[in-house]
């Protein structure tokens, strides 16, 4: 699993309610793309709210220490807290598109391969772009390649 993959599995939020799909319901209808728009949206604000916290955090806890294994010990500690802003960043960023692709009525079916991804595929991960074949075969080939 890529660090981003990561990043994003460990902060989407799980407070949302599952879609209750109906018989015979049009996959990726108006409820549905609804739903997703929200979950993208509270991720987001949750996401941007962590980075106001980091910001705050880094101002009120920045010292010039005149030991030097404090001061290491501190730009470690706020070099390690940019970095997984950075990956929030990205992941900001994605979950913009996301919500673009679900404007343009683009949002739910694999870039690949045009077939459904899935309620609970989208749910797990609402900025998924492949199907979870196309998804695996690709894992598999960037682990041939990669090493």
């Amino acid at each position: 699993m890529s660090a981003q993959n990561k990043t994003e599995s460990s902060y989407l939020m799980k407070s949302f309610t599952p879609y209750e799909e109906k018989e015979g319901e049009e996959y990726m209808n108006e409820q549905q793309l609804a739903h997703f728009s929200a979950i993208l949206r509270n991720w987001k604000q949750e996401l941007m709210e962590e980075v106001d916290r980091t910001v705050t955090h880094m101002k009120d806890e920045a010292a010039n220490f005149p030991d030097p294994a404090d001061r290491a010990s501190q730009e470690e500690e706020f070099s390690l807290e940019l970095r997984a802003r950075d990956r929030e960043r990205k992941l900001i960023k994605k979950i913009e598109q996301t919500l673009t692709r679900i404007d343009e009525d683009d949002y739910g079916f694999c870039d690949a391969c045009g077939v459904e991804i899935g309620i609970r595929r989208l749910e797990a991960r609402p900025t998924a772009t492949l199907c979870i074949d196309c998804k695996t075969l690709a894992e598999i080939k960037e682990r041939q390649v990669g090493g």
